[in-house]
């Protein structure tokens, strides 16, 4: 059966629960829920069709990607991508840019995934509290919520996160560790 997966860095606790907070504030205030389907992430590869019964070998590729060492990530306020999406901020780090262009060169590489594509913005990380079913009327609403307010986190990046869909839900599959 064909599965779903994507890769993504999954921010530890409490910074985890507090950006699950935000999003479930927003989903009682206004009602969109989208962001309430995965835990708060980078994403570092976008959704791509794997077969479920092969999965030990796309986790077994992956564990083999060690080109990756400890770097601290920055998360600092909030922002938009005009009209459907409100994210946290992850501050520009060369690190962590050089770390995505390396796992999608080995992904394309080593498991033969070619849907992750380079386009005009390129790699934006930051981890979103709002989209899909935001409507434009609502997003301004929350973009005036959020605008002016300070989130302001530091965590140690120390391994990324396979991540799953059950059919309703994104979960975490996989933790590869440094």
């Amino acid at each position: 059966m064909i599965q779903k997966y994507f890769i993504a860095i999954v921010p530890p606790e409490p910074i985890q629960q507090e950006i699950q907070n935000i999003k479930q504030f927003i989903f009682e205030t206004h009602g969109t829920k989208g962001a309430l389907r995965s835990p708060a992430h980078i994403t570092l590869h976008m959704p791509f069709n794997w077969e479920e019964e092969k999965e030990d070998v796309l986790i077994y590729k992956l564990k083999e990607f060690n080109q990756f060492s400890e770097f601290e990530i920055t998360l600092n306020n909030f922002n938009y991508f005009e009209p459907r999406v409100i994210f946290i901020v992850v501050e520009k780090n060369p690190i962590l840019f050089q770390f995505q262009v390396q796992l999608t060169k080995y992904i394309k590489e080593q498991l033969h995934i070619f849907n992750q594509y380079e386009d005009k913005r390129g790699f934006h990380p930051h981890i979103t509290i709002a989209f899909r079913d935001l409507k434009k009327q609502t997003f301004y609403k929350v973009w005036e919520e959020y605008k002016t307010q300070i989130f302001s986190k530091k965590f140690s990046f120390t391994g990324f996160s396979l991540l799953k869909f059950n059919g309703k839900i994104w979960e975490v599959c996989e933790n590869f560790n440094t």
